[in-house]
């Protein structure tokens, strides 16, 4: 068998996480994109695992195509192992377009808030398990990620490996940090206002799952453990790889943290460096006026509403590209689309500051007087900037697959 594959399609920020993960581990994989799958690729030269990253679960489907995925049902049925994470654990759920490797399905949200949730949270371990290790004990601190969720359907070959417990000092609801908030102040938010931001509603439910589909097996993770410096998180995470390979443990330090910001740059072309510059000129305009924040050296923060997500998957996607030596095909593909690509991140950096501001202004004036900036107008701007959510589209969408391909050419083997 081959290398384990990531299927690069629709994977945006989170693809890269995983890439560098096991950049990082010296663990031998291969980016892969949805209509090589669908070609034949895992068929011809089967890997040790496919590995589908967050992202957007239908935007990938789309990507490998009904071809794709009967390819990958077929590649998991015949003896392979399927790892998805967030975007990629819904995939394989059941439900329309999926790969359908399990009965259970993904939960509709009740309340939209339920969706909302970042951060790092307890999970329960199930050590009977051997993809759980032992030295976790009996729970690991995992980060979530803006997470869907399970809907068991009695499948007797699907088991939790881990189930959701309290959350971490870091866990957000939306723009709302709650392990910040003093004590006692969520229960007088509930008891004044009738709204419960604790996700209690998680308790107990399954978080991480496993299979078996024909002779293969899945394993299922909405929180992500390829986060860089996770402890808990990348100790779990290189257990299962080591599972999966079936190659005896591997002790690794943890993923390291990743300081965007001081990505250096490898790749020295004028528009590319004028990109990365115009991504951070927006995030300092959104840093200004209240809108965007960073959580961490790689991760913004939003207030709700903000497309801080896309800006952030652009903006670590240009320091990926900046930072990697272009190969002929890159530099083929770069010359052919440079001067279409310029005229947009023009457009985009002017469109972009356009709306922030007027987001900002909508802020200021909703209490003075409500109806001066209409909510239409600013969905209407923003959608046709990024496209609406969850898929990326509008500008956004343009810029984002140009710097994908990028990425994939330069590092394909």
């Amino acid at each position: 068998m081959s290398s384990i594959y990531i299927l690069w399609d629709d994977s945006h920020i989170w693809g890269l996480l995983l890439h560098r993960a096991l950049k990082a581990w010296n663990i031998d994989h291969k980016l892969v994109r949805g209509h090589q799958i669908a070609q034949g690729l895992l068929s011809s030269k089967p890997p040790k695992a496919l590995i589908v990253p967050g992202g957007w679960a239908k935007g990938k489907a789309s990507s490998l195509g009904r071809t794709g995925i009967l390819a990958v049902k077929q590649y998991v049925s015949e003896g392979g192992t399927y790892l998805g994470f967030c975007g990629g654990a819904g995939l394989a759920l059941s439900g329309t377009g999926g790969l359908s490797l399990t009965d259970w399905e993904r939960k509709g949200f009740e309340n939209r808030l339920h969706h909302f949730l970042s951060g790092h949270i307890s999970l329960n371990l199930n050590h009977d398990h051997p993809l759980v290790p032992d030295s976790l004990g009996k729970e690991a601190l995992v980060p979530v990620w803006w997470p869907g969720q399970f809907s068991p359907h009695g499948a007797e070959s699907t088991t939790a490996l881990g189930k959701y417990s309290e959350p971490g000092p870091d866990f957000w609801v939306a723009d709302l940090c709650v392990g910040s908030l003093p004590e006692g102040t969520l229960s007088d938010w509930e008891n004044l206002y009738g709204i419960s931001l604790m996700p209690s509603f998680l308790h107990n439910r399954p978080a991480i799952i496993s299979g078996e589909f024909g002779k293969g097996n899945f394993i299922l993770s909405y929180p992500h453990l390829e986060t860089p410096a996770s402890p808990q998180a990348n100790i779990w995470l290189s257990h299962i790889l080591d599972q999966v390979q079936n190659e005896p443990h591997t002790e690794r330090p943890s993923v390291p943290a990743w300081e965007l910001s001081d990505t250096p740059v490898l790749w020295d072309d004028t528009v590319l460096l004028s990109t990365r510059k115009s991504l951070e000129t927006i995030i300092t305009t959104g840093q200004g006026h209240f809108l965007l924040f960073w959580r961490n050296p790689w991760l913004l923060g939003w207030r709700r509403g903000i497309p801080g997500a896309s800006i952030n998957s652009l903006y670590a996607l240009i320091c990926e590209v900046t930072s990697l030596e272009p190969n002929d095909e890159a530099l083929q593909m770069w010359n052919s689309c440079k001067a279409d690509f310029s005229k947009y991140i023009e457009i985009f950096e002017k469109g972009v500051t356009g709306y922030l501001l007027a987001e900002r202004l909508a802020m200021t004036m909703r209490r003075i007087e409500p109806h001066s900036v209409f909510p239409r107008g600013l969905k209407e701007q923003r959608n046709a900037l990024f496209g609406p959510p969850p898929g990326a589209g509008g500008m956004y969408a343009k810029l984002l697959s140009t710097l994908e391909e990028l990425t994939w050419i330069i590092n394909k083997k």
